[in-house]
C-alpha cells in the first residue's frame, strides 16, 4: 500500500455503512488498513442494530440521517463509503448533508433490481432455520467468488435488522437519493465475480451518472468483498480520495 501521511486527508473522514443485515464488524480489517494510511475512520453500528431503535416506520431517510449522526459534526468533510445495501444509505447521506459530503464511495453496490435467480440464495444465507451447510451454499452462491472462504459469513447476521432495512428503502423515492445528490465524486468499486451485481453492469451507474463516476473493479471477489480483498479495496479507496485531494490543490 502507499504511504499517505494525515496532513494530505485536510480534515476528510471515512465514514463507513454495512451491507444488508450485517453490522460494523464487517469493516474491521478494511478499516484497519485504511487507519494505517492516515485516515479518520468512522464505523458506526446501522440504524436497526440497537433494539432502541424503531425500524417500524424508517426510510432511508432515516438510515442515512443516523450515519451522518455518528460523524463529527465539526464542519469536517466525509467521504461516505457503503458496501452493498450501505451504498443505498451511503447515496442518500450524500443527498441530506450535500455540505458535509466529498464524496461517495460504492462497494459492490447492490442494484436498484436484483437477478431473481440469486434472491432465494441471499435469503437462504441468513436464514436461522437452515442449517450451517445449507446457508454456507447459499453464502458461496450469492455472495463469494469460487474458491474463497463463505465460512467468514456464516455469522454476524441480522434477519430482523435486514427486513426493517428493506423495507425502509421501499418506503424511499428512488429519484430521491439515487443521483448521490447530482453533484458529488463517485467511486464505483465492483467485483469482478458478483452474483448480485454482475459485472456485465458495471458501467450502467457511469453511463447514467456521467464522469462524476470512477469505476474500478476488484478480481476474485464477489458480493461479500470485504472479507475476500480488503487491501485492494483500501488501495482503490485511497487512491480516489488521493486524487479528490490533488484537484482540490489543483484549484
Amino acid at each position: 500500500m502507499s504511504n499517505v501521511t494525515t496532513a494530505t486527508k485536510q480534515g476528510l473522514s471515512l465514514l463507513l455503512a454495512p451491507s444488508l443485515g450485517r453490522g460494523a464488524e464487517d469493516f474491521s480489517v478494511l478499516a484497519a488498513n485504511l487507519r494505517m494510511l492516515g485516515y479518520t475512520v468512522l464505523t458506526p453500528e446501522p440504524f436497526g442494530m440497537d433494539v432502541s431503535d424503531n425500524l417500524a416506520d424508517a426510510t432511508l431517510e432515516t438510515l442515512g440521517q443516523h450515519l451522518l449522526d455518528a460523524a463529527p459534526q465539526d464542519g469536517s468533510g466525509l467521504v461516505v463509503i457503503g458496501h452493498a445495501f450501505g451504498n443505498w444509505v451511503a447515496r442518500m447521506a450524500a443527498v441530506l448533508s450535500p455540505e458535509r459530503v466529498a464524496a461517495v464511495v460504492l462497494l459492490a453496490a447492490a442494484r436498484q433490481v436484483i437477478p431473481t435467480d440469486i434472491k432465494p440464495s441471499i435469503d437462504g444465507s441468513f436464514n436461522p432455520a437452515l442449517g450451517d451447510s445449507e446457508r454456507l451454499q447459499h453464502l458461496q452462491r450469492a455472495y463469494f467468488a469460487p474458491g474463497n472462504d463463505a465460512g467468514a459469513w456464516l455469522h454476524g447476521w441480522h434477519p430482523s435488522m435486514a427486513a426493517g432495512q428493506r423495507a425502509a428503502a421501499a418506503r424511499s423515492d428512488r429519484s430521491h437519493w439515487w443521483h448521490a445528490g447530482g453533484v458529488v465524486p463517485i467511486l464505483d468499486v465492483q467485483a469482478a465475480e458478483d452474483a448480485i451485481a454482475p459485472a456485465s453492469e458495471a458501467m450502467e451507474l457511469r453511463t447514467e451518472l456521467g464522469a462524476r463516476v470512477t469505476n474500478i473493479t476488484i478480481e476474485n471477489a464477489g458480493h461479500a468483498l470485504l472479507p475476500e480483498q480488503p487491501a485492494e479495496v483500501a488501495e482503490a479507496i485511497d487512491a480516489f480520495v488521493r486524487r479528490l485531494e490533488s484537484r482540490k490543490n489543483v484549484s
